[in-house]
């Protein structure tokens, strides 16, 4: 909530500002009715607690909704003790905060839980007019508007949201699926045919060369000339299909790829086709259990970093992977890749990796942790590709 509040422009973020700050002091003005100091106090007090548990995360809405239902009900009881009550307002604000905590808990939670969550605003909500000095039929009628119309209303109101969020989650799981069975037509009729383009011509190449056939340098240079191009449409036709594919405003989707330990293996594989890479991992990252979007992020940093080393780095004898805990932050997390080949500007290395959409992913993955990624030529030769994660992406990102 917090970063899509950064997101927004400066004057959005001053007009959610005006408008949340409104509730508060129309909240703080229905406490000033109250005939004692520490009663408008504690009114106000109520009222911002009511108004909180609105818009916490999902998280934290159960403990919210508990202790500003508890706040509510507690000063209710007192209010009705006292000689002297406000005459005017118990408390609207609190009172409509209330009322749409119910609609919440009815929306985002399931029934049994749902009921559970929004039987104690309700509770407040029907005893909150006893705060009122005179007690007359006007007050009888408030509350059983309150009782019979208003909370039904709004426990029904939660129900049709529930089902409309339901139906568009839906709605678009169905849009994503057909786009799911249009790009795998994509592949199937433009992709594959490519590929097969260049299986079918290097197979007779090898056929003619094991017929003992022999070719001119004018025929080997059209097979190969053909099999460049349909190399490079292949090529293209994935390029689009990724363009298409990419939405650049959510970052990367993560998924648990276990510990750090899999790393072994990865640089293990590496090393059979490739020049040695050596993994070097703190020793107090072995036993301790890391949150799974992180092993994750640091397996394809790793993964992607090797892929463009095996790419670009000509002529490089060693790569070395270190997995440590920054000396000078120990709430960090240090991932970087150096190799020492020859592997050109960093221009010539992203247009040779589909325009650096590998590149792209990892930052996205590694900026929507809280971390930050840069990959630069080092001074003389090599390359080097650094990122630096938080441990902790909660605490971070708080």
């Amino acid at each position: 909530m917090i970063s899509a509040f950064r997101a927004r422009s400066r004057t959005q973020q001053a007009l959610l500002c005006l408008v949340g700050a409104a509730p508060v002091v129309l909240v703080v003005l229905e406490g000033l009715n109250a005939p004692y100091l520490p009663v408008a106090a504690a009114t106000a007090v109520s009222g911002v607690l009511c108004l909180a548990a609105l818009v916490v995360p999902e998280r934290l809405f159960v403990r919210q909704v508990a202790l500003a239902t508890a706040a509510s009900c507690a000063l209710t009881v007192v209010e009705t003790q006292l000689p002297h009550r406000p005459e005017n307002t118990p408390g609207l604000v609190e009172l409509c905060a209330l009322l749409l905590l119910i609609t919440r808990a009815m929306r985002r939670h399931h029934p049994w839980k749902a009921v559970a969550l929004a039987a104690g605003p309700a509770l407040a909500a029907v005893l909150l007019p006893l705060r009122i000095a005179e007690w007359d039929h006007h007050l009888k009628d408030l509350i059983t508007l309150i009782a019979v119309f208003a909370v039904p209303f709004m426990v029904v109101l939660g129900w049709c949201l529930r089902l409309w969020d339901t139906l568009r989650e839906r709605e678009r799981e169905a849009i994503r699926q057909a786009q799911r069975l249009e790009h795998a037509r994509e592949l199937h009729d433009f992709v594959a045919h490519h590929v097969t383009a260049i299986v079918a011509r290097t197979k007779a190449a090898r056929f003619a060369a094991a017929a003992g056939q022999s070719q001119s340098p004018e025929d080997l240079d059209r097979m190969l000339a053909q099999i460049e191009r349909a190399g490079s449409q292949a090529m293209g036709s994935m390029r689009a299909m990724v363009s298409d594919l990419r939405d650049t405003t959510a970052p990367a989707a993560t998924r648990p790829a276990g510990d750090l330990g899999g790393l072994r293996d990865l640089t293990q594989e590496f090393s059979v086709a490739g020049p040695p890479a050596a993994l070097t991992l703190d020793p107090r990252l072995a036993d301790r259990r890391l949150p799974p979007e992180i092993t994750t992020t640091v397996h394809r940093v790793v993964q992607e970093s090797l892929t463009n080393v095996r790419k670009h780095a000509t002529g490089a004898d060693r790569v070395e992977v270190r997995v440590e805990v920054r000396p000078d932050a120990p709430d960090r997390l240090e991932v970087s890749v150096t190799d020492d080949g020859r592997g050109g500007t960093p221009a010539a290395r992203e247009k040779a990796d589909g325009r650096g959409y590998g590149l792209i992913g990892l930052a996205e993955r590694v900026e929507g942790l809280g971390g930050r990624i840069t990959a630069e030529p080092q001074d003389g030769s090599g390359w080097r590709v650094l990122a630096v994660l938080p441990l902790d992406p909660e605490s971070s990102s708080g």
